[in-house]
Parts: structure tokens; sequence; C-alpha cells
């Protein structure tokens, strides 16, 4: 094994030990209507990806305030890293959906996020990806 593998092999353990969190990566069904009821029937979603995560707010987050619809809503950052050796039957994409059902900080249970972009990289620790709570 090289320096950079025996390096990069104790930097993907120790940013695994950080990754505190659990969440569930998923891609919403799409939309649908049941004509004989006249009712909405989305799809069952997705799930992409469901297991260890950190989550952990961006530095240079500073909350953007924008109007959605009516409704004034802050877009805050958030990076989100998985186990680097993560496998998936499909790459997540911009419009999928995060949620945290657990953490050693119970404020962050519940917190849902919106996948904005994705990172990869042979010398990373985590496989990165960005999102936005749009609360």
């Amino acid at each position: 094994m090289s320096e950079l593998e025996a390096a990069l092999a104790a930097g993907r353990l120790a940013a695994l030990e950080l990754q505190r969190e659990t969440i569930a990566l998923y891609r919403p069904g799409d939309d649908g209507f049941d004509w004989s009821t006249s009712t909405d029937t989305p799809e069952a979603a997705t799930v992409i990806y469901s297991g260890p995560a950190r989550v952990k707010p961006a530095a240079q987050s500073r909350g953007e305030e924008v109007d959605a619809g009516e409704t004034n809503v802050t877009l805050l950052e958030y990076t989100v890293s998985l186990p680097w050796d993560t496998t998936v039957a499909q790459r997540p994409a911009v419009g999928d959906l995060m949620d945290v059902s657990a953490s050693p900080d119970a404020r962050m249970v519940g917190l849902r996020l919106w996948v904005t972009g994705l990172q990869y990289s042979s010398t990373a620790t985590a496989w990165r990806i960005t999102a936005e709570d749009r609360s």
C-alpha cells in the first residue's frame, strides 16, 4: 500500500467516525392522478441511500431569504458526508431529498434537505453532497 493509499484509508476511517447522523436519501415519486377517485396519487419514493452521514452547515452559509409563493423561505446550505465507499443503484440528483432520522443533536431530527449538488473525487475522505434547508 502506498503512502497516499494509507493516508486516504486513515482519513476515510476518521471521516466515518464523524458520521453521527442517520439519514434517508430518496427521490420523490412522480405526481399522479387517479381519475376513478379524483384524487392525487403520487408514486412511491425511491430510496437511494439509508445510513450514517455527517450533516453540517456550510461554513459560508448565511441564509438567503427568498419568496416562495406568498411565503418567505430562508435557504440554509449544508454539506452532507456519506461513507466514501457508499454504492448506490442510482446516483442522487439535484432535487432529491434527505431526511435526518437520528442524531446526537435532537434538534436535527426531522430536518429535511434538498440536494443541490454532488462532489466526486478519488482522493476524498467522504462522499460529499451539498444540500439546502428550505424552511
